[in-house]
């Protein structure tokens, strides 16, 4: 029989009491199934529940076959070996005795001699050039997010539990990854905001605060299916407004009917046109006719307002979120950024970056790609004064912002009106709350305390506070924006910044996102030189 998840009328809700879904019936086959929703809907607590770290609150969650999970981040140990993360060093040592003729009889009878060459294999699948004695503690973040996934699949599990699997990746990682997971042919749950990842998928569960609901198909298909369903909500909600509008007008035109006759038979009545028998009935009649009036027409205002705010609510769950920002008014002239022959580094005679040299004139948007450890981040350190060049010059010759991936030039234990009033002190009350309204900070939301901050949130309050003013700076620079956002949030973002017109620079290995902010050049960085690359349409 295939292996299969089941999730029977689960719910769950926070240690504080607050529902985080409630009675979600889902099933989740042999195909790759991308789980996607906004932050803090619930996507990571769902993999808790399927792989047993969080007991359900109803019902159950029935599951046959094997799991292979990999959390967001691999904590390693500093003596461990990419062979323990395959819990394979003693089997490795049996090989490695018996190959010095060292191994005892009982070893040669339990020896498996394919074990270093599926291990090899696994490493291979994933991308990493690696040995099974390579000191996990000497891989970066990103190759060792590819150790654990190639010890990951080295197992051949059921089903692959991924939470964010391209965080923190390369390019050439990132490729590793999507191509692994294109030629899966079991079961996979993938949390991802990776576009591009997520194009691989057999199917799409989206979480929302309205439940699960599941699509088939990859994500470009199921964006195709939410601009459907928004657009059918749009004129659902125009229906019901219509119909609320309707209902109050045929519920005054009825009074105002019911309003003529009576007054109609109160002047037959003064004349004694009716005879006095038949008054007390009209009367009666006419005030049961009335009350009957009112009762219909207070149940179909009832239900046409429901109806209005069940679709109103529907859009609030379908509608990305999107900003706009004031001009920069920088001309397209203006050169905004000089590096003249930089050579630089941390170590003495190890430079990172060397003879490089680099301008930005104008509104020009460039993306700074490269492997990981090819100096991206060093750059962004020159170019704000952190770091000083060895050899050669920087100079930037107009007002920039820098939001690194922590967002760090927020006051964490401020609000985000207080860090906005903070960097903007010219500015009043009224502009500071109309700019955080353009980033969806609307009245008690601009009160909250940036260290309380989703990962989304920070950086859209960090852009709020450095754009949202009425002289935003004329050179933005980002260090990985799309980290631990969700893709509501990277889509607000990119809105954003297709709006500003003044020069981006932007350090990402999200293709997706690069092409979605319409950059113009990159500067591709590499242990050996920097090349720059124009992007023509």
């Amino acid at each position: 029989m295939p292996a299969s998840i089941v999730l029977s009328n689960l719910s769950w809700s926070t240690p504080d009491g607050r529902p985080l879904f409630s009675n979600i019936d889902l099933s989740f086959g042999a195909e790759r199934t991308g789980l996607v929703g906004r932050n803090g809907v619930g996507k990571s607590t769902l993999l808790k529940l399927i792989t047993g770290e969080l007991q359900p609150q109803s019902r159950a969650i029935s599951f046959g076959g094997s799991l292979g999970v990999l959390r967001q981040s691999v904590q390693v140990g500093p003596d461990e070996t990419v062979a323990d993360l395959f819990q394979a060093t003693g089997a490795l040592a049996i090989l490695h005795r018996a190959e010095a003729g060292e191994a005892t009889a009982e070893e040669l009878a339990s020896a498996d001699w394919t074990l270093e060459k599926r291990i090899a294999s696994a490493l291979d699948r994933a991308g990493l050039d690696a040995t099974p004695e390579t000191l996990l503690d000497a891989l970066s973040g990103g190759q060792r997010t590819r150790a654990g996934l190639a010890a990951l699949i080295f197992t051949d599990p059921d089903f692959l539990i991924l939470d964010e699997p391209t965080n923190n990746l390369d390019r050439e990682g990132r490729e590793a990854v999507i191509e692994l997971l294109a030629n899966w042919r079991a079961g996979a749950i993938v949390v991802s905001h990776d576009r591009e990842l997520l194009d691989t998928m057999d199917a799409i569960v989206e979480l929302t605060s309205l439940g699960a609901t599941r699509y088939g198909g990859n994500w470009s298909q199921y964006r195709e299916r939410k601009a459907f369903e928004l657009a059918a909500a749009e004129h659902d909600l125009a229906d019901a407004e219509k119909r609320v509008a309707e209902v109050a007008r045929s519920a005054q035109a009825t009074v105002e009917r019911q309003a003529r006759r009576d007054r109609a038979g109160k002047r037959k009545a003064a004349k004694g046109d009716i005879p006095r028998i038949m008054l007390g009935g009209l009367k009666e009649r006419s005030e049961m006719t009335g009350g009957e009036n009112a009762r219909l027409a207070e149940r179909r205002r009832t239900q046409a307002l429901g109806d209005a705010a069940a679709a109103r609510e529907r859009i609030e769950i379908l509608q990305p979120l999107s900003v706009r920002l004031p001009p920069t008014g920088l001309p397209a002239s203006k050169v905004v950024l000089k590096i003249d022959g930089v050579t630089a580094g941390y170590q003495p005679g190890r430079p990172i970056i060397s003879d490089l040299t680099f301008d930005i004139t104008g509104p020009e948007r460039i993306a700074v790609t490269g492997p990981n450890g090819s100096g991206k981040t060093t750059l962004l350190a020159l170019i704000s004064g952190e770091l000083q060049p060895w050899v050669g010059t920087i100079r930037v010759m107009t007002t920039i912002s820098i939001l690194d991936q922590q967002v760090s030039l927020l006051d964490p234990s401020l609000s985000i009106r207080d860090n906005f009033r903070r960097m903007d002190p010219q500015a009043d009350e009224n502009a500071c709350r109309a700019a955080l309204a353009r980033f969806m900070f609307r009245a008690d939301a601009a009160l909250q305390i940036v260290s309380t901050l989703s990962g989304g949130q920070l950086l859209r309050a960090g852009l709020a506070c450095v754009l949202g003013g009425p002289t935003p700076p004329s050179l933005l620079i980002l260090d990985e924006p799309t980290n631990h956002l969700d893709i509501d949030s990277i889509t607000a973002v990119e809105a954003g910044l297709r709006a500003y017109d003044g020069a981006l620079l932007v350090v990402s290995h999200d293709e997706v996102f690069l092409e979605g902010i319409k950059i113009s050049r990159r500067l591709e960085l590499s242990s050996r030189q920097a090349v720059e690359v124009l992007i023509t349409e």
